[in-house]
């Protein structure tokens, strides 16, 4: 049996094999394609282990869970960036800002006002993503396109933002082709947004992909994947 760290070690090799073939695939350059490590469940020593095997980037879906582990990281020297994929409640947005980097699971306008006013008082600029619910499901949150489309000018405004790009979980399919219109949707949506100039910089990043659909992600126009279990294994489902 492996050490952990051999596992680990085994196991992001893999995961970034995956991700330069796909690239490659796409006549894109594997560097331009961030890893998020889904982080969710996982102890810190696991988590420290992947950041020693070069992983510089982490997902966490709980501020609860997070407010713990993080600041224990980084007292362990843990220099990794750290971003929130998960919902966010707005009595918890100050605290979100406090340990995460970037926010991507910016999912309505009031959340969005919220975090903007917060920044103000911090005299910072949060980068975040518009997370988008192309498969508008009832059981996940999210900006439909045709709102986003419509009223783009009203995240716009909120000048303390600076928007990085669309974040999508679409439906859960076991078929990862199955999937690929949605990605292909999301990669149109942001170059739409950015032709028609909504926002005062164009959208630059899609974060969208999990463990077992990352590859055709990358392949219509991903510049960040975010995997669990192909690198921490099974758990709870967290991608």
């Amino acid at each position: 049996m492996p050490s952990l760290s051999q596992d680990l070690r085994e196991r992001i090799a893999e995961v970034r094999r995956r991700i330069a073939e796909a690239a490659q695939r796409a006549g894109r350059d594997p560097e331009t394609i961030t890893l998020v490590a889904v982080s969710k469940t996982v102890d810190d020593t696991s988590v420290l282990s992947a950041w020693h095997e070069g992983l510089m980037d982490f997902g966490e879906n709980r501020v609860q869970e997070a407010s713990t582990k993080i600041p224990l990281l980084v007292s362990k020297g843990c220099t990794a960036r750290w971003h929130l994929i998960g919902h966010l409640q707005s009595n918890k947005a100050k605290r979100a800002m406090e340990i995460f980097d970037i926010v991507q699971s910016v999912d309505d306008l009031e959340l969005a006002r919220r975090l903007n006013r917060l920044s103000e008082e911090r005299a910072a600029r949060l980068p975040v993503f518009l997370e988008v619910n192309l498969g508008e499901e009832q059981s996940k949150s999210g900006f439909e396109a045709s709102w986003l489309k419509a009223q783009a000018s009203e995240l716009a405004a909120l000048d303390h933002l600076r928007i990085c790009g669309l974040m999508i979980i679409p439906p859960y399919l076991e078929d990862a082709e199955q999937v690929r219109p949605y990605f292909r949707h999301a990669r149109d949506l942001m170059a739409e947004l950015n032709r028609e100039q909504r926002f005062s910089s164009p959208l630059t990043d899609l974060s969208m992909g999990m463990s077992h659909d990352f590859e055709v992600a990358i392949e219509e126009g991903a510049t960040l994947v975010r995997v669990g279990t192909a690198i921490f294994g099974p758990r709870s489902r967290l991608g």
